[in-house]
């Protein structure tokens, strides 16, 4: 379900935060479990989810079968996906990835500093970016088929072309 900011109080959305919708989205760089450098930047111009996660949470384990199958109904759109370790070690994580089969990029942050620039405060915590770069959507919990595709469809629209919202 989505959690508005009054429920998150002020600390995660409110006027201070720095992380809001209808803005760029927080900039991050950080080395794949793979190995391989990647940058929030390097996915400009496609639609981007952030995902914070780790294979010792439940809801993350049980939406992963979700992105997988959005992964490849979207390809065409260039939809990309990263998830942000969170909590936990990446031997587990690189495990729970080869079993689950998933292609898309999970980022360690074991300093938190990815988490601390997007506030996020629980897992799965998940954010939906769009081609410019905008943040137009954060979800605290397990996202359900349904709100993905409410929160794809603010993100999946062309590019305009400027990170002015």
């Amino acid at each position: 379900m989505i959690i508005g900011a009054a429920l998150l109080g002020p600390a995660l959305l409110g006027p201070d935060n720095p992380v809001q919708r209808g803005r760029p989205a927080p900039a991050f760089a950080g080395t794949t479990l793979d190995g391989e450098a990647l940058t929030l930047a390097d996915l400009r111009g496609r639609p981007v989810i952030v995902n914070f996660w780790g294979p010792s949470c439940v809801p993350c384990r049980d939406e992963f079968p979700l992105f997988l199958s959005k992964l490849d109904e979207h390809a065409a759109d260039g939809l990309a996906i990263v998830g942000i370790l969170m909590f936990d070690p990446p031997a587990p994580a690189r495990d729970f990835i080869a079993d689950q089969g998933a292609t898309w990029p999970t980022v360690d942050d074991p300093d938190g500093a990815i988490r601390a620039a997007y506030r996020a405060v629980a897992r799965p915590q998940t954010y939906f970016i769009d081609r410019d770069g905008i943040l137009r959507e954060v979800q605290v919990g397990q996202v359900t088929e349904g709100e993905f595709e409410a929160s794809y469809a603010l993100i999946s629209g062309p590019a305009s072309g400027s990170s002015v919202p």
